[in-house]
């Protein structure tokens, strides 16, 4: 996210994460001085010449073919959603001396989405915006993913609660994970995504700066260049109220707005059983007319202590943040 061709180091990186060998180019049992393919092999592979796909990592050329791209996507082993992300790249490079970064207007929950979540009452559900912010939840959303938080953390919040911070820099976050990584490299994915997609998002710019900054993990992630759709990923969960629950992470809406993601389970599961156990403890709060956090919650409901309200962070990592800002 700087002055550099973004396409350039998208190609470099993705390149140099290839071994010739599970792609039977030959090598000849030479050494080689850095990982992966030379450019020449994946020019090769491509059916482009070396010099032209130089300058396509170098920046020195702009008018890649859809064709091209297509062609070293191919080369590349590319997924879908990479090969849609390497067009993306190529727009922005075409596009770089038109752009300027700029602060996008506020994002807001329409009628619509706002009547969706009111309807939702037996699944948790956040509408997210464009980078990750947490502009609304139901009592379940809210109590499934940042019970620790505020409810009215989205609205009152000087900048709402942000799932990327969350889960790079919030220690009850990560724990709420069992595999806290492979959540971590889906958010990465889908950042990246978006980064692709508006690269003069200023907002943006800035949260990566920011989560680079204090997350070695999250700098490591971003450097990989990997990318991922996050529309549907199944998760284990373990929430510090009601165990262990498996849930299936998927995206209801798509397109330039906010989009709305629930947390189902299977019917008749362990897991099931675990959400109406948390929808409970949510009724209890919207009875009470308050909006303090389910820690806070689950000590009033049962006159003592939650088991786990929040968790500190390991001493070698940053420390934990209850909301954006």
């Amino acid at each position: 996210m700087n002055g550099k061709s973004q396409l350039g180091e998208f190609l470099r990186t993705r390149r140099s994460q290839l071994r010739p060998e599970d792609l039977q180019v030959p090598t000849y049992n030479e050494r080689r001085r850095v990982p992966g393919l030379r450019r020449e092999e994946l020019a090769l592979l491509a059916g482009v010449s070396a010099s032209y796909y130089t300058r396509l990592e170098q920046g020195q050329s702009q008018s890649a073919s859809p064709e091209v791209l297509d062609a070293i996507a191919r080369a590349l082993r590319l997924d879908e959603s990479e090969r849609r992300h390497l067009h993306d790249l190529a727009r922005v490079d075409r596009d770089r001396p038109r752009q300027r970064a700029r602060r996008p207007a506020p994002e807001r929950v329409s009628e619509a989405t706002g009547q969706l979540l009111d309807v939702l009452t037996d699944v948790p559900a956040v509408v997210l915006g464009l980078r990750s912010d947490v502009l609304a939840w139901n009592r379940l959303g809210h109590a499934l993913f940042a019970g620790h938080l505020d409810f009215g953390a989205p609205r009152t919040a000087a900048a709402p609660p942000n799932m990327a911070r969350l889960v790079f820099l919030d220690g009850h976050t990560r724990e709420l994970y069992a595999d806290w990584p492979s959540k971590a490299r889906a958010v990465v994915g889908n950042l990246r995504l978006v980064a692709g997609r508006h690269p003069q998002d200023a907002a943006l710019h800035s949260l990566v700066g920011e989560l680079s900054a204090r997350s070695a993990e999250f700098a490591r992630m971003w450097a990989d260049h990997r990318v991922r759709a996050c529309t549907v990923a199944s998760y284990e969960m373990r929430h510090p109220l009601v165990g262990t629950l498996n849930v299936i992470q998927q995206t209801l809406s798509h397109g330039p707005g906010p989009n709305v993601v629930v947390a189902t389970t299977q019917a008749g599961s362990a897991s099931r059983v675990a959400v109406a156990l948390l929808a409970q403890a949510t009724a209890h709060t919207t009875a009470l007319g308050t909006g303090q956090s389910m820690g806070q919650e689950a000590t009033m409901a049962t006159g003592g202590t939650a088991s786990r309200a929040s968790h500190p962070v390991d001493p070698g990592r940053p420390g934990p943040r209850t909301a954006a800002g």
